[in-house]
């Protein structure tokens, strides 16, 4: 009797399980990188992306095991990679999801029913889970935030450059100075900026410079001083400013150069 050997080998092929987790490895230490170089903590990240930090840290870390479905990770990946100044959609789409095909009866009604556009049905259910997360993400933010909530500190802004003060119609404007009354004292200060378009920002807390370049439209940041924080752009109409978590408001007129100062008021 002769036995038949093969002489081809089957060449090893990775499970897709193993094909998320290296995957997952490389974007990891890709939005890790971009966060380093733009000197951004985990805890700001949580503020930007509305993410729990344990679920931001297992992404950075490719720790598979700590987070949810595969199509969950990808809404968590396209979020934390926006914030970052990723296209997303883009950057989240090289993690593999993988075919996950839907069985029908044996009928020739419900085979023609279920060859029609699948694409598009599949498309429609990653949109569905994609605002499912956005949606799981904020209300788990907003109730670490509501937790840990202080009461915002008092501050006092100082102007380098006055403003004229000029009669404003109800359309106008209201500066960030103007919304700062009735704060009550506190050891710390706190600043938060939103870009609504692209500009020039210096930051400078307590006689330090914490930051000085140009952020992108969109950009949120926060900085917090134990004195005084010092705020300068060359575009006051297109940042908005908050300080220790109040409204945020305009730092001035549009295409203006503007510089505040917030600092502690002192103690009687």
């Amino acid at each position: 009797m002769k036995w038949l050997k093969s002489k081809d080998k089957e060449q090893p092929t990775l499970s897709l399980a193993q094909q998320q987790s290296e995957k997952l490895a490389q974007m990891g230490a890709q939005l890790w990188a971009s966060r380093q170089e733009k000197a951004l903590s985990l805890e700001e990240m949580v503020v930007l992306t509305k993410i729990p930090r344990r679920l931001l840290q297992a992404i950075e870390e490719g720790n598979l095991n700590d987070l949810p479905e595969p199509i969950y990770i990808q809404g968590l990946i396209r979020q934390f990679a926006e914030a970052l100044g990723f296209n997303g959609v883009t950057f989240a789409s090289n993690f593999p999801l993988g075919s996950q095909p839907v069985s029908l009866p044996p009928t020739e009604k419900n085979q023609s029913i279920g060859l029609l556009r699948p694409l598009h049905l599949y498309l429609l259910y990653i949109f569905v889970i994609l605002c499912s997360v956005s949606g799981l993400s904020q209300l788990l933010n907003n109730t670490a935030l509501s937790n840990s909530k202080q009461q915002p500190g008092s501050a006092t802004v100082l102007q380098s450059e006055p403003i004229q003060s000029t009669p404003k119609s109800p359309t106008e404007f209201q500066p960030v100075s103007n919304h700062l009354n009735g704060i009550n004292d506190n050891q710390s200060v706190q600043i938060g900026v939103t870009l609504k378009a692209s500009s020039w920002i210096r930051v400078v807390a307590d006689g330090k410079t914490e930051f000085e370049g140009i952020l992108p439209e969109g950009t949120q940041r926060t900085w917090k001083a134990q004195e005084q924080l010092t705020v300068k752009t060359d575009n006051a109409g297109s940042v908005l400013m908050s300080v220790n978590q109040q409204e945020a408001k305009q730092m001035g007129k549009p295409g203006t150069v503007e510089e505040i100062k917030i600092g502690n008021k002192p103690r009687s």
